[in-house]
């Protein structure tokens, strides 16, 4: 069986030398790692003591962006509050809101009706920092969207709130909502989703592709206009960034995750770090690998032991196309080469513990695809599709190599992965540039101040109306 690792930070914790490294580390990160190791779906055993979070009033030294903010009611309505991009985005702008002293609201749409250990964390939180949390329904729920002087819809789904909540009283909230849409799917073009999008103060999309995407399908299938609609790219986040830019932490949580692997310092890894799913690419990824692997065979070209980690499975359910895929692997004898490790929200370990990050989302692409600047963060050189936000973060033969999506992707994602194999400068110089970009377009700081921007004109039209 391909091998797998739990990705649990219990064996990293339990060792003197590694919490002596996160004693050593900042307050802001420290408290992040262990917030976030709590939050892992598949790492439950962990008892956090998250009564310690930061202050919200603990402001950073430079201004924040969103300071006009301060004393503004603002609602944000979420479709399910899980560990995917969506809800997380979402609650690290309630988190900057509460930063320079906004009141923030929350409620989340779809909630199963038994008890979830992942909505009752993230719910906490939320409370930790001061957010308000309460049900979608009721009148608790309208009275808020009425009196709010912002109310932030996440993705296209939560427009259905609109009608099943807010009834007649929709009309009244319409110019103070701004619409974040972060889908790139056909199947979210519904009537019933997304009707009253035109009416909106504004919508929010993540790259400039998905915008003109939702521009031509809205027109084409459900003949509405979109709003005034504008582009925002993504930022990382400082906790990220301090992990990232402290050597001794990335050296340390680099030997570890190996450890845990199997793996030595001198292999090359190449990742894959999304939720396994046929449209996250991972079955390409892995027929490309074991490409890569016949090329350097054939031409007996010398590199390091190759490994290809997969960071995103679900051993408690595991589904047939993630069968498919450990089968694939068995079948082609790569077992000790491929490594399924368990879905978490804690990616810096891995970041600092491969060599490549492989982007190879398919269809479309992805929205915008955080990881690949989580990476870039990390001085990792990105293999990516040619498709969606993420040609609009990594420059080609630059910061990494992009390929195309499909099955016509798989040879050239082969080759590129024996390129970088085989030249290690090249694949140092691309991370440092990848690093470079980060720092110039997609810190925390940067995305502060794109988002700040947009809500000076939703409420400016709020007011108006």
């Amino acid at each position: 069986m391909a091998k797998h690792s739990g990705g649990s930070w219990v064996p990293l914790l339990q060792n003197r030398y590694l919490l002596a490294l996160l004693v050593m580390l900042s307050v802001s990160t420290l408290v992040a790692f262990f917030v976030r190791a709590g939050l892992d779906a598949c790492d439950r055993n962990i008892q956090v003591v998250d009564k310690q979070v930061m202050s919200v009033t603990q402001i950073a030294a430079k201004p924040s962006p969103l300071s006009f903010m301060k004393s503004k009611r603002v609602l944000l309505v979420s479709h399910q509050l899980s560990l995917s991009g969506g809800p997380l985005l979402l609650m690290e702008l309630a988190f900057l809101f509460r930063i320079v002293g906004a009141e923030v609201y929350w409620i989340t749409i779809q909630k199963p009706s038994e008890e979830d250990e992942v909505i009752y964390s993230l719910e906490h939180k939320m409370l930790d920092r001061g957010v308000q949390v309460f049900s979608a329904k009721g009148k608790e729920a309208i009275d808020t969207a009425l009196k709010a002087d912002l109310i932030v819809l996440n993705t296209a789904v939560a427009g259905k709130w609109l009608d099943v909540v807010l009834k007649e009283d929709v009309s009244r909230v319409l110019q103070k909502v701004l619409w974040w849409i972060h889908e790139m799917r056909g199947h979210y073009f519904k009537l019933d989703y997304v009707k009253h999008l035109p009416s909106v103060a504004g919508a929010m999309i993540d790259s400039h592709v998905t915008a003109e995407y939702w521009k031509n399908r809205t027109q084409e299938r459900l003949r509405i206009k979109m709003p005034e609609t504008y582009v925002v790219h993504l930022g990382n986040s400082k906790e990220l960034m301090e992990v990232a830019e402290d050597s001794v932490a990335k050296r340390v949580l680099r030997e570890h995750v190996r450890e845990s692997l199997g793996v030595r310092n001198e292999d090359l890894l190449f990742a894959i770090i999304n939720s396994v799913s046929r449209g996250k690419g991972q079955d390409l990824f892995l027929r490309s690998f074991f490409e890569s692997l016949q090329l350097i065979q054939g031409k007996k070209l010398q590199v390091p032991t190759m490994h290809a980690v997969i960071v995103g499975s679900d051993m408690n359910a595991q589904t047939k196309f993630e069968s498919e895929l450990r089968n694939y692997v068995i079948q082609k004898k790569i077992q000790d080469r491929v490594h399924f490790v368990n879905k978490t929200l804690t990616v810096a370990p891995y970041l600092a513990a491969i060599d490549v990050l492989v982007q190879n989302s398919q269809a479309r692409g992805e929205c915008f695809g955080r990881i690949t600047i989580e990476a870039m963060a990390f001085q990792l050189p990105v293999l990516g599709t040619a498709a969606g936000g993420t040609t609009e973060i990594v420059v080609n033969g630059t910061t990494g190599l992009l390929h195309p999506a499909g099955k016509g992707g798989i040879i050239p994602l082969a080759k590129n992965i024996v390129k970088l194999a085989t030249h290690v400068e090249r694949r140092l110089t691309m991370g440092k540039r990848g690093y470079g970009r980060v720092k110039e377009m997609f810190l925390e700081q940067h995305m502060a101040e794109r988002i700040a921007t947009v809500l000076k004109e939703v409420l400016k039209k709020s007011m108006s109306n």
